[in-house]
């Protein structure tokens, strides 16, 4: 068989990038525990000036510094044998507030290489994996990595594209948000309408933990967290919410009827999911490459621990349609808004 030249060392090409990627993934986090990319925001610094910043060694924080430089995430001025961060990268590599906390993702890839071996098993038998069966990295990567899509656009744009949701919030309704995790956007609203009243509900018991301390530390009053999955919690509620978890669930139609019975009779349900088309064809680029590989690990087998559907994190329109309106007994369901990484629909009863 012929081979094509050009698309093989194309393919390398590739292939060495990627390979490049997966070795200096231990080193971003390495950079983000020691402060190496908060000290490179602040000034140019050569590696014996950043080693002294950071208490760390000259001679190790040297080769750091070549990788990264190497793979662009950190700039070089050959001139002065100095390093920096640009504006861009300072905000994704040192800002836990820009518009893409890069070092929260790796933590996430971190994660999946603590279960590699249970994938292994997993790939084999069809088993699943429980969302709190994972290394704690994937908790805290979770919070960071999802965080900063939800400060840029929850309150600016997704809340605003639903239907008099935001009026209700201002004069005062009940929330609940639903697989809360961490209560990262249950306190991003709570602190915005404070005339409002927000339930953030999890299964899993250190994540509500830690989503009492955070809503403790920020002296937020009106909120609330509790253990429940997404069939059994209790009340009635003007908007639930669903934030990048109804494709992890054992049972999503049970949980989008659940919320359908529990809503108001005006009120509405927001989910947010991963930004998909409805076919693979549609998905393959990098941002679906991105998902497809948490789904392969995190997504897919946390619904299967509970024989589950495991939508998947590319589930799409069509699928996350039928789950709402035909699984869900919703009348009305529509995108209301939509992002690189995030769709956003707006389900009334």
């Amino acid at each position: 068989m012929a081979v094509d030249e050009d698309k093989l060392n194309a393919f390398l090409g590739k292939a060495v990038g990627d390979l490049g990627a997966a070795m200096s993934a231990a080193l971003v986090l390495i950079g983000d525990e020691l402060g190496l990319y908060s000290a490179l925001a602040e000034a140019r610094l050569t590696s014996s000036k950043l080693a002294e910043r950071t208490g760390t060694s000259e001679r190790y924080v040297r080769e750091w510094l070549a990788n990264q430089a190497a793979g662009g995430y950190v700039e070089y001025e050959s001139a002065t044998d100095e390093y920096y961060l640009s504006e861009e990268q300072a905000l994704c590599l040192a800002n836990p507030n820009g518009p893409m906390d890069l070092p929260g993702g790796y933590s996430i890839v971190e994660d999946v290489f603590q279960v590699r071996q249970r994938a292994v098993e997993n790939f084999r038998s069809g088993a699943g994996m429980e969302w709190g069966e994972h290394h704690p990295c994937l908790f805290e990567g979770t919070e960071r990595f999802f965080r900063a899509a939800y400060n840029a656009s929850l309150l600016s744009d997704w809340l605003p594209a639903l239907d008099g949701v935001v009026e209700k919030l201002r004069a005062g309704a009940r929330v609940a948000d639903v697989g809360c995790g961490h209560g990262v956007t249950t306190l991003l609203m709570a602190q915005a309408f404070p005339d409002s009243q927000f339930v953030g509900i999890d299964y899993h018991d250190a994540s509500i933990d830690t989503a009492r301390k955070q809503a403790t530390a920020a002296g937020v009053t009106n909120v609330s967290f509790e253990v429940a999955d997404a069939t059994s919690y209790k009340g009635s509620y003007d908007l639930i919410a669903f934030f990048d978890c109804l494709h992890d669930m054992a049972d999503p139609a049970g949980a989008a009827r659940h919320a359908r019975e529990s809503l108001a009779s005006d009120g509405h349900c927001m989910l947010v999911e991963p930004a998909a088309g409805d076919s693979l064809s549609d998905n393959l680029n990098p941002v679906g490459r991105v998902f497809y590989g948490a789904s392969s690990l995190i997504c897919v087998p946390v619904s299967l621990a509970q024989n589950g559907p495991a939508l998947g994190a590319q589930a799409g329109e069509r699928r996350l349609t039928d789950v709402m309106v035909s699984g869900g007994g919703f009348g009305r369901f529509r995108r209301a808004a939509e992002t690189p990484f995030n769709l956003v629909f707006e389900a009334r009863p």
